[in-house]
């Protein structure tokens, strides 16, 4: 059975929109099971460039230094999130279908031909560059496209979604390094692109756009600079993203830094994308309950303490690393659930696609120095001190969202009160 909802602007401002949401029923969950798919895929990929990256430092680009290999995987990240400044008011403008269905295409395709990859311009082009396009044209209309179904249990929706990355980190680095030992790179890439494939088909069957589609004039909206509330949520995500992408990239190489085995590190990627599934789909559940920047600045804040408690003094410890990847997964996974709905609340529903795009049209700078940056740091200072530079970014971003959740209360703060 469905509930409908319609949206409320009176905690974030806005005027009330005269859209009704199913909040459920057979559509919006298939919408929610299409998103799954396609994010398992993409957003799952960008969860295991870690093994990707530790492969190749091994393998085919074993004379570059990690934080020069690192770039291929920040450029991947960077255009999956730089792009969506210009796909989102295109999906205002024209839904979300034919948008998504170009994006598999390419997507797909520069799986299977980075199986032919191996000097560093193709890894570039192949995975950085047509991978990150396609996977923008993917990513963006799948976030925008929940808005159109779920007000309410929006928070709930987006983690379910989201989980399917979660899903993809946890089931393509043991698939990989199997499929490595048996098969080599070039197969390994033809049956990851196979697996794509079939999750991409059924994630373009299953979305469709409800509401009515608008043109918009530009790319970028400088008018949610003007708001506070946005440029506080913006700067929270930007030092957010760096934290995410580098523990995403870099835990196989600090586990081999640390004295542990390679295998080690295809295993921590595993488990910290299963603490970021639980993460993620807990996360977006309990914004539903106790609001949505509450949630994100309390999340932020626990994994900050987890980083100087845990990892920074016991991280040479294999029992204590796993079990703080674990954390950290669970930790820095509500980013990705909690960020979409955090900015649906600063805006309306149809122009969601354009606030959700300039967004992370300035954090995708962040999320593609993540990996390079910290790989260099890596080699440069040691573990330790990567460890408390990624603390101390994370603490920021806690800090962000708080003032983003002032901002929402008009400057007045309070404690009890569901943002």
């Amino acid at each position: 059975l469905s509930t409908s909802a319609r949206e409320d602007g009176s905690q974030t401002g806005n005027e009330e929109a005269p859209y009704e949401y199913p909040e459920g029923g057979l559509a919006a969950w298939g919408v929610v099971g299409g998103a799954f798919c396609m994010l398992s895929c993409t957003y799952g990929l960008c969860s295991s460039v870690g093994v990707l990256q530790s492969y190749w430092e091994i393998h085919q680009l074993k004379t570059y230094p990690s934080s020069t290999i690192g770039w291929i995987p920040g450029l991947l990240v960077f255009l999956n999130l730089f792009l969506g400044v210009q796909i989102g008011p295109l999906f205002d403008r024209y839904g979300p279908r034919w948008i998504m269905l170009i994006g598999s295409v390419l997507y797909a395709l520069s799986i299977f031909l980075l199986g032919s990859c191996n000097s560093y311009y193709q890894f570039i082009l192949c995975l950085g560059v047509l991978g990150g396009t396609g996977s923008a044209l993917i990513c963006t209309p799948t976030m925008a496209v929940l808005s159109h179904w779920f007000y309410r249990r929006r928070g709930n929706a987006t983690g379910i979604a989201m989980a399917g990355s979660s899903l993809g980190g946890i089931c393509w680095p043991i698939i990989l390094r199997t499929t490595f030992q048996r098969l080599g790179w070039a197969w390994s890439m033809r049956i990851l692109g196979f697996m794509f494939v079939f999750f991409l088909t059924v994630g373009n069957l299953c979305i469709k756009g409800r509401l009515p589609t608008k043109a918009r004039k530009g790319s970028i909206d400088l008018h949610c600079f003007t708001d506070s509330r946005f440029l506080w949520a913006t700067t929270g995500v930007f030092f957010s993203e760096i934290v995410l992408f580098a523990s995403l990239g870099l835990v196989p190489s600090y586990a081999t830094a640390q004295g542990f085995s390679s295998e080690t590190g295809f295993y921590m990627m595993a488990v910290l994308n299963a603490g970021s599934g639980l993460g993620r789909w807990l996360s977006g559940l309990a914004s539903d309950h106790f609001g949505r920047f509450n949630t994100i600045a309390t999340m932020m804040a626990i994994t900050t303490v987890f980083i100087f408690v845990l990892w920074y003094p016991f991280g040479h410890y294999l029992g204590v690393l796993y079990c703080f990847v674990a954390l950290l997964g669970f930790g820095t996974g509500s980013i990705l659930s909690l960020v979409p709905v955090c900015l649906g609340q600063l805006c309306k529903t149809e122009e969601f696609g354009k606030w959700f795009g300039t967004c992370y049209f300035v954090c995708s700078f962040g999320a593609m120095i993540g990996i390079p940056v910290g790989g260099q740091l890596l080699q440069v200072v040691g573990p330790s001190d990567l460890v408390a530079f990624l603390g101390g970014l994370l603490a920021i971003s806690s800090l962000s969202f708080m003032g983003a959740r002032w901002a929402c209360l008009g400057y007045s703060w309070e404690w009890w009160v569901k943002v």
